[in-house]
C-alpha cells in the first residue's frame, strides 16, 4: 500500500516525528489540506514516507477521492452515472484485485510551506505474497521489497536494510491478499470507505459517488470538479488517475512489472537482521494505529462512557472525563488497569511502540525497539521492584510480553512545555495555584488512552495521577499530602544512567509528604536526562523551580531571577521558553493579585500552549482539587473543557464501594 506523508515541524524545538501513513486519504476524510505532522526541527520541513504494503496503493488513492466526495458539499449537474462508470473501470480493476500482477507510479507534487516537494511512489505487486514498495524524497526513502519467505525494509538514506526471513505474525503481516482488512482498523474512518473500494463493479460505485456528492463533468478538460478547486481525471490502464487536491496533484502510471530481486540484495547496505514476525507486525501495526489517529470513527472521538468495575479497581466516567480508581497491591493495582483499559493501553503501545516507532526508524535508520531496549537496559537498575511487579501485571492483564511493557514505559526517556505556581500576594486569598502545560505527541493518539488514575498503594501515599492507560508512571500528578508536580523535557537523550523521569515523579507522590521531601528525593537519586520541573505544597505555600541534568541540580525559588526566566515575579514561579515564556510571564504579571482557579486556567491558554498540547492540569493542593483537560483529535488540551476532580472524595468513594460493595 502507499501513502504519503507530509511532515513539518510543529512549534516545539523538540523532535515529534509521526508515522507516514493514511496519503491523501487522511487529509480528505478531515476535510483539510494536506496533513503537516512532526518533523526533527523547529521551523524546517521534513518528508515520512512509510507503509509498506501492495496494491492498496491505489485502494487509498481511491478511498481519498471517496473521503473528499464525502466531504464536500458539491453541488451541480446529476453526474453521467454510465460515463463515470466506464472511466472508473481500468481504477477499479487495480484497487479491487481483479489484477493479481501490475506495476505503478504516483508522482505527487506537494505544497509544503509554500515551496513544491516532489514526492515518487513505485510499486508493484508480483502475486499474493510479494511486492515491492518504494517511496522517494528529497530527505527520506523507503523501499520494501516483500516475497514469500522473506522481507526487507531498507532505508536509501542511511544506507541501511532491515531484512528477516521464515515465519510471520499470523494476524500483523504484509502479505498482499487481504491486507486491507489488517492495516485499516474498524476504528478508522477509512474502514467505511475501503468497503465500498473493494467492489469491483464500476456501475456500483458510479451510483454511490452519486448519491453522495454528485461531482460534475467538464467536457472540455476531461475532468470530474468537486467544488472549486479539486478536479480528477480518470484515464485508461496506462495512466488512470489524476488529482489535483487544492494544488497538491498526484499523477498515477503503469509500469511494466518485470522480474523480481532478491529480497536481501542490498549492494552496499548495512544489513540488520530483524525476525521476520517482529519486522511485518512493526510496519502493520504502525499503520492500522495510523488509520485510527488520522481518520478517527466515532468510537475513539465519541467512546460509550461505560462505567464498571473490577477486583481493585474501577472505570468511572467524569463530565466526558475518563476516570480509573486503583487500590491495593503492585500486583492487584496493574491486573485491575490492564481488565479496566484494555483497549486504550494497547492504543498507547501501538502509537509508542508502532507508529511512532517506525517513523522514527525512518529519521534514525536505527531500529526503534532496539534503541527502547537498550534504554532500558541502563534504567532498570534504578526502577523500585514494586514498580515492576506492577508493570508485570499489567502486561499480563493485557496478554503482553512482559519485557514489551517494561521497555515502551520508559518511552519519555527518549524525548523530551510551561509551568507555573502563584500563591500569596498573586492570587486570592493567598492560595497556591500550580499550572501544568504538556506539549507532547498529540500526533500520535495519546488522547485516545487519556486517564486519570486515582491511586492508594497500599502502604504508600495515596495520589492523582494523569495520565495514559498502560503508562505507570508520572508526569503530572498530586498526593494527598498537598504535593504536587509537573515536568517539562530538556534534551540529553542517551544520559541513561539514572532513575527514570516518570519513576522519580511518581516515587514523590507515593512517598513524599512535604517540599522539602521532593526536593531530597531529586538531591539525591541519580537523574537522566535534562528536565525541568515545578514542585509545591499547598500546606506551606511553597513552590520551586528546578533544572535537573544528570550531573548537577538548581532550584529556582519565587520571585528569584533567572538568566533563562527573566526577573523573579513575587509570588511565583514561571517556567517556559521563547515566545510562550514572555506571554505566561506577561499574563501573570497583568492579572497578579487576582488570580483564582478559572483566572490560573486561562494562563495556560494558547499560545502559552502548544498546538501539541495533550494535556492541562491546574492543581489546587490545598483543597485536594485539580482541573484537567485533554486533547481530543480536533483540538489542543488548551482549547476543551476542563473537568474538576476532587481527590480525597475520589478516594473516600473508593473506599466506600471496597466497604460495602456497591
Amino acid at each position: 500500500m502507499t501513502y504519503d506523508f507530509v511532515i513539518s515541524a510543529f512549534e516545539s524545538r523538540t523532535a515529534y516525528p509521526f508515522q507516514a501513513i493514511l496519503n491523501l486519504s487522511s487529509c480528505l476524510t478531515t476535510n483539510s489540506k494536506p496533513i503537516d505532522v512532526l518533523a526533527s526541527t523547529a521551523g524546517e520541513s521534513c518528508f515520512f514516507k512509510v507503509n509498506p504494503m501492495h496494491r492498496v496503493c491505489f485502494r487509498f488513492l481511491a478511498i481519498a477521492v471517496i473521503g473528499l466526495f464525502l466531504r464536500t458539499a458539491a453541488h451541480g449537474q446529476q453526474i453521467d452515472s454510465a460515463n463515470l462508470a466506464l472511466q472508473l473501470k481500468p481504477l477499479l480493476n487495480l484497487i479491487s484485485g481483479q489484477e493479481k500482477a501490475f506495476g505503478m507510479t504516483a508522482s505527487i507534487q506537494a505544497k509544503i510551506a509554500g515551496t513544491v516537494v516532489p514526492i515518487e511512489v513505485r510499486l508493484v505487486r508480483f502475486d499474493d505474497s510479494a511486492f515491492d514498495l518504494d517511496l522517494t524524497h528529497p530527505q527520506y526513502s523507503v523501499s520494501i521489497r516483500r516475497r514469500r519467505e522473506e522481507t526487507a525494509f531498507a532505508l536509501p538514506h542511511h544506507k541501511t536494510v532491515f531484512f528477516g526471513s521464515g515465519q510471520t505474525d499470523p494476524q500483523d503481516h504484509l502479505a498482499p491478499l487481504g491486507i486491507v482488512g489488517r492495516i485499516v482498523s474498524p476504528s478508522s474512518m477509512a474502514s467505511v470507505y475501503s468497503a465500498l473500494l473493494t467492489n469491483s463493479d464500476a456501475n456500483v460505485v458510479s451510483l454511490a459517488l452519486n448519491q453522495l456528492v454528485k461531482p460534475r463533468f467538464d467536457g472540455a478538460s476531461g475532468k470530474w470538479m468537486v467544488g472549486r478547486d479539486v478536479s480528477f481525471k480518470l484515464g485508461d490502464r496506462q495512466q488512470p488517475l489524476d488529482l489535483d487536491l487544492h494544488g497538491n496533484t498526484v499523477v498515477v502510471k503503469s509500469i511494466p512489472i518485470g522480474e523480481p530481486l532478491p529480497a536481501g540484495m542490498w549492494p552496499g547496505f548495512k544489513q540488520m537482521t530483524i525476525e521476520r514476525a517482529e519486522l511485518e507486525r512493526q510496519l502493520t501495526r504502525g499503520v492500522r494505529r495510523a488509520t485510527e489517529v488520522l481518520a478517527p470513527a466515532p468510537v475513539l472521538t465519541s467512546p460509550a462512557e461505560d462505567g464498571r468495575r473490577v477486583d481493585h479497581g474501577e472505570l468511572r466516567w467524569i463530565d466526558g472525563h475518563r476516570v480509573v480508581l486503583l487500590e491495593g497491591t503492585p500486583e492487584q493495582i496493574g491486573k485491575a488497569h490492564g481488565e479496566l483499559l484494555h483497549d486504550e493501553a494497547i492504543r498507547c503501545v501501538d502509537s509508542v511502540l508502532y507508529s511512532f516507532g517506525t517513523a522514527q526508524t525512518i529519521q534514525t535508520g536505527r531500529w526503534f525497539r532496539h534503541d527502547l531496549e537498550n534504554a532500558y537496559f541502563r534504567l532498570m537498575k534504578f526502577i523500585p521492584e514494586d514498580h515492576k511487579r506492577e508493570t508485570r501485571a499489567l502486561a499480563l492483564s493485557l496478554n503482553l510480553d512482559p519485557k514489551l511493557a517494561e521497555v515502551v514505559n520508559v518511552f519519555p526517556e527518549m524525548f523530551h512545555c510551561s509551568g507555573f505556581a502563584v500563591f500569596g500576594s498573586a492570587t486570592e486569598g493567598g492560595k497556591l495555584y500550580h499550572g501544568r502545560v504538556l506539549d507532547y505527541m498529540t500526533t500520535i493518539g495519546l488522547q485516545d488512552a487519556a486517564t486519570t488514575f486515582i491511586v492508594a498503594p497500599a502502604g504508600k501515599i495515596s495520589f492523582a495521577n494523569v495520565g495514559y492507560g498502560g503508562f505507570i508512571g508520572s508526569v503530572s500528578g498530586m498526593n494527598t499530602k498537598a504535593i504536587s508536580l509537573g515536568e517539562m523535557g530538556g534534551r540529553g537523550e542517551g544520559k541513561w544512567d539514572g532513575v527514570p523521569m516518570a519513576t522519580l515523579m511518581r516515587r514523590a507522590l507515593e512517598e513524599c509528604s512535604t517540599l522539602d521531601e521532593v526536593i531530597d528525593l531529586w538531591k539525591n537519586n541519580p537523574r537522566t536526562c535534562e528536565y525541568y520541573y515545578v514542585f509545591a505544597d499547598g500546606k506551606t505555600n511553597r513552590a520551586v523551580g528546578v533544572a535537573a541534568l544528570p550531573e548537577s541540580i538548581q532550584f529556582v525559588q519565587p520571585g528569584e531571577a533567572h538568566p533563562l526566566l527573566g526577573d523573579g515575579i513575587k509570588d511565583a514561579v514561571v517556567l517556559s521558553a521563547g515566545t510562550r515564556l514572555e506571554e505566561l510571564r506577561r499574563r501573570v504579571q497583568s492579572l497578579h493579585g487576582k488570580i483564582d482557579a478559572t483566572a490560573a486556567q486561562g494562563l495556560m491558554c494558547r499560545p502559552v500552549a502548544m498546538q501539541s498540547n495533550l494535556h492541562n492540569v491546574l492543581f489546587v493542593p490545598a483543597d485536594g482539587v485539580l482541573y484537567v483537560a485533554n486533547a481530543d483529535h480536533s483540538h489542543p488540551a488548551a482549547d476543551r473543557p476542563y473537568v474538576k476532580l476532587n481527590l480525597n472524595e475520589l478516594l473516600q468513594s473508593m473506599k466506600a464501594v471496597a466497604s460495602t460493595g456497591k
